[in-house]
């Protein structure tokens, strides 16, 4: 009698669910967005941007609409009935130790751990021989709340300083800072305005980083463009550091320097976009002496990885699209005189060194294959990884006998490997205890066809014994784009979807880089549609193959991902039934006005290169191709209000013009995350409250109850 009431209880739970939403669509009423007659002409071209206004991070205007944009949205997400049990089980989920892979500096190891629901990680530290753990910085200190985070650490050769960079807010603007690793006493004042840069030591004397002037206007949506490189002599104010490049000619919107092992040599790179950049090297042994090219044009991607003395291993991508290691003596560095240490084969590889050998580490299917090497080339052995998945690591100094890897899966954890580089063995070092069992869940790697005949691999993950009756939410993310991998990775929020019956669909669209500089540039520029098109056949696929269909369908990607959504919306508002564009290039013809955003030209092109490019934008940004009238998915547009890497205003901009023409019943809403930015460094509980948002939404819209809501009963 009671599996019946439990039955009818579920039945009953499942109409309320859907009649609720039903009326909460209906009634949704959306915030007042005034319009204003703004028209910008691109080659004889008038377009409309009636929101222009939105732009103004810093006007009462913008910021009420915020507040009543949030009040709307989380209003509708507090009345959905199973909101509250997701949050619960996302919070006992990831309530459990997680402990990452350590690092030698002087006499210590350094470790970041967590111990369940702090909100940032602390970094501890033990000494190599042995002795206590002791907590060496805790960021969690740093604010209550947790959103000034830890972005990153450089220690001296010898250990005995630490500089540590501090994002506030999620902004990509840092501060640095210096420890005595001894004392842990703070050394000179705190430096600020640092962008897109690490610190690179020089000695103990001071350290290189890079930034931008301060912008005049908004520090959140000005454009920065000329990216410089500085020397900080410690213990002397910021405005006494050395200029050391990017002062005059050509614009270089990224450049950084960093030193070699030995720190014989200052490496710089320089770019104008996010793909190609400069290589020059500096003899730190001989006095002034210049900054020698080694690469003067920004046609391909390298990197000096190590060095044997005064012969440089480079890492290029030059006549080499899936990349190679050369190797060339320093004093003619160009080109013409590289020779082959690692040969390009037919997978995408990246390198890191340790212990003396190269670790070449291949992409095949996006799936990770690593090969030792040693110095001359030489293969030595492929290491024996856990599985099929992602293997991060193999970094290390020239001098070591064992080094460190993490090995993740989208089932398992990441676990961290101690690896002997003589002998080849791996050990576990430190594996996490997660409430989920991975054996009652499986992961297919497919191959389907995109609109152009192109096959596309794609990932999906799903409890064993799920029946492909059409009926599965299904939660398909991309991104496509800036040769960036989409590689298979453990996310302890998802297993509360894939708990709950869901389906997670991860393909490796064009754009990326899982196929190396060909797949990437098939992506790009006059390109861009192959992106859309590959993810839209992925959603296709998973609705013809039974595993899904368009009612239980989500779709979700961030960033250049979230384009990607708002795109696929646009093109397709029949395809999903739920749309999660998140911190999203919106405005295609307006997005390089805004911070750095005139780097990403390589992989977009702008409004301003031709009429033919403008109107390759104009065609798919998803800013422009709303149309009124249109029965647009259930979508939560989400971005934060110190995102200053994909300004707000793209999706502010974006979720007022579909609120306007949203013909159907389906809510648009935006969720406007506050003291966070592009998403490093978002403390643990915004993590939760952002997915459960989530996944109350996608469920809500689907008209599902999940098996948490039902478990009660």
């Amino acid at each position: 009698m009671m599996k019946n009431l439990s039955y009818f209880s579920a039945i009953a739970l499942l109409i309320i669910v859907a009649c609720t939403a039903q009326e909460k669509q209906s009634e949704t009423k959306y915030p007042v967005t005034k319009t204003i007659e703004h028209v910008d002409t691109y080659f004889g071209i008038e377009v409309a941007d009636p929101y222009r206004w939105l732009e103004d991070d810093r006007s009462e205007e913008t910021a009420e609409w915020v507040n009543s944009e949030n009040e709307l949205t989380f209003a509708y997400l507090s009345n959905i009935p199973f909101r509250d049990k997701i949050k619960d089980r996302l919070e006992h989920l990831l309530n459990y130790e997680r402990v990452y892979a350590p690092t030698k500096h002087g006499n210590w190891n350094y470790y970041y751990r967590n111990d369940g629901l702090q909100n940032q990680n602390v970094l501890y530290r033990q000494r190599i021989d042995g002795g206590e753990e002791e907590i060496f910085l805790d960021p969690n200190k740093f604010k209550e709340d947790g959103t000034i985070s830890l972005a990153s650490t450089s220690f001296t050769k010898d250990g005995s300083l630490m500089g540590y960079l501090i994002s506030e807010g999620g902004s990509d603007w840092r501060k640095a800072i210096v420890l005595n690793t001894e004392t842990k006493e703070i050394i000179g004042d705190t430096l600020s305005d640092i962008k897109f840069s690490g610190l690179s030591w020089q000695g103990n004397d001071g350290f290189y980083y890079s930034s931008y002037d301060k912008p005049k206007g908004s520090e959140l949506s000005e454009m920065t463009q000329q990216h410089k490189v500085y020397f900080h002599t410690l213990g002397s104010p910021q405005e006494n550091d050395i200029l050391i490049f990017g002062d005059e000619g050509e614009v270089r919107r990224y450049a950084g320097a960093y030193l070699t092992e030995d720190e014989n040599y200052l490496v710089l790179t320089a770019s104008t976009s996010t793909s190609g950049n400069e290589l020059y090297i500096k003899d730190l042994k001989v006095a002034n002496a210049p900054f020698v090219p080694i690469v003067d044009n920004f046609n391909n991607n390298h990197y000096v990885l190590d060095n044997d003395g005064p012969r440089l291993f480079i890492h290029t991508s030059l006549d080499a699209p899936n990349n190679r290691v050369v190797i060339v003596d320093v004093d003619n560095p160009q080109p013409e005189n590289w020779q082959d240490v690692i040969a390009e084969n037919d997978m995408v590889m990246n390198a890191s060194t340790a212990g003396a050998k190269i670790f070449a580490h291949y992409l095949k299917d996006a799936k990770t294959k690593i090969l030792q090497y040693d110095r001359a080339g030489s293969l030595e052995r492929e290491i024996d990884l856990p599985g099929i998945g992602t293997a991060r690591g193999f970094n290390g100094e020239i001098m070591d006998n064992e080094v460190y890897y993490s090995f993740t899966s989208f089932t398992n954890p990441p676990s961290i490997f101690k690896y002997t580089i003589e002998n080849g063995t791996s050990e576990k070092y430190r594996s996490p205890e997660v409430d989920f069992n991975p054996d009652d869940y499986e992961t297919k790697q497919v191959f389907y066809t995109s609109k152009d005949g192109t096959q596309v691999p794609m990932f999906i993950v799903y409890k064993k014994g799920i029946e492909l009756n059409g009926q599965n939410p299904t939660y398909l993310y991309g991104y496509g784009g800036f040769n960036i991998s989409l590689r298979p990775s453990f996310n302890t929020s998802r297993i509360v979807w894939l708990e709950n019956g869901g389906i997670y669909a991860q393909p490796n669209l064009r754009g990326g880089g899982e196929y190396g500089e060909k797949w990437h540039l098939a992506g790009t520029k006059m390109d861009k549609q192959n992106v859309f098109d590959d993810f839209i056949a992925a959603g296709e696929y998973l609705i013809n193959e039974g595993y899904t269909s368009h009612k239980y369908l989500a779709i979700a990607g961030g960033s250049n991902g979230g384009l990607l959504v708002g795109a696929t919306m646009t093109q397709r508002p029949d395809l999903a039934q739920v749309a999660f564009p998140a911190v999203g290039v919106m405005d295609m013809l307006r997005y390089n006005k805004f911070t750095a955003g005139a780097g990403w030209a390589f992989d977009y092109g702008t409004a301003e290169d031709s009429k033919e490019m403008f109107e390759y934008l104009k065609g798919y940004s998803p800013l422009h191709n709303i149309k009124p009238g249109t029965d647009y998915p259930a979508t939560m547009v989400t971005t934060a209000d110190h995102d200053d890497r994909v300004v707000p205003a793209h999706s502010f901009k974006f979720a007022a013009t579909l609120q306007n023409a949203q013909n159907g019943a389906r809510p648009v809403l935006i969720r406007i995350e506050t003291d966070a930015g592009h998403g490093a460094g978002t403390p643990i509980s915004k993590v939760i409250e952002q997915a459960a948002d989530r996944y109350a939404f996608a469920w809500y819209n689907m008209g599902v109850v999940p098996e948490l809501a039902k478990k009660d009963m």
